[in-house]
């Protein structure tokens, strides 16, 4: 048990570096001294700063779409469950340790060769991608495969760019704005659906 929670400690100490200063501005030294640990017991827990970045990673994903899976399903069927995503972001926006996508963010400092750390960050966006697509296919009757396609990949785009842009801005017109045009993606496809 106490493993656990040092390995806990340690990534929690990590993740909280990466997201607010970076990945490249983090170094070994810095997560050993905020999380109180011997070098020695940082190298038994994780091999390297790569990856004590993926598990920070693989964390940050789970917590999220896991928390928008719940979100999503908690509103009504249809207009409120295909903007539910930019909804979630402005509650997210709302914290007062928000610096943006996670993952964007670590991708941005990593050598193009680190392809570790790539793919799954790639898989990730995949996994959010096909979820909107689940999204869509449950709100929006009669849709062809391309259709749905689309409409999950505008919702996507819209998202991935407020969720950049109001971090950039430090404002957050730009969820406001991607929610608002959001419904332009699917606006015929909802009318068919409740005739």
């Amino acid at each position: 048990m106490a493993k656990t929670k040092v390995k806990t400690r340690i990534l929690d100490v990590a993740a909280k570096l990466f997201y607010t200063n970076g990945y490249n501005a983090t170094g070994i030294n810095e997560i050993i001294a905020k999380a109180e640990i011997a070098k020695a017991t940082l190298y038994h827990h994780f091999k390297s700063k790569e990856a004590i970045c993926l598990a920070y990673l693989e964390q940050r994903h789970s917590t999220f779409i896991k928390g928008l899976k719940v979100y999503v399903k908690e509103r009504p069927t249809g207009r409120l469950q295909l903007l539910a995503i930019f909804d979630y972001l402005r509650e997210m926006y709302r914290n007062d340790e928000f610096f943006g996508c996670w993952a964007i963010k670590t991708f941005c400092e990593l050598p193009q060769d680190n392809t570790q750390i790539v793919a799954l960050i790639q898989k990730q966006k995949k996994e959010l991608l096909f979820f909107l697509g689940e999204v869509v296919g449950e709100n929006l009757k009669n849709l062809s495969i391309a259709e749905t396609e689309k409409i999950s990949g505008g919702l996507y785009m819209l998202y991935e760019s407020a969720i950049t842009e109001s971090h950039l801005h430090k404002d957050d017109w730009p969820i406001h704005l991607a929610r608002s045009i959001a419904p332009s993606l699917y606006g015929n496809a909802i009318e068919k659906t409740k005739t």
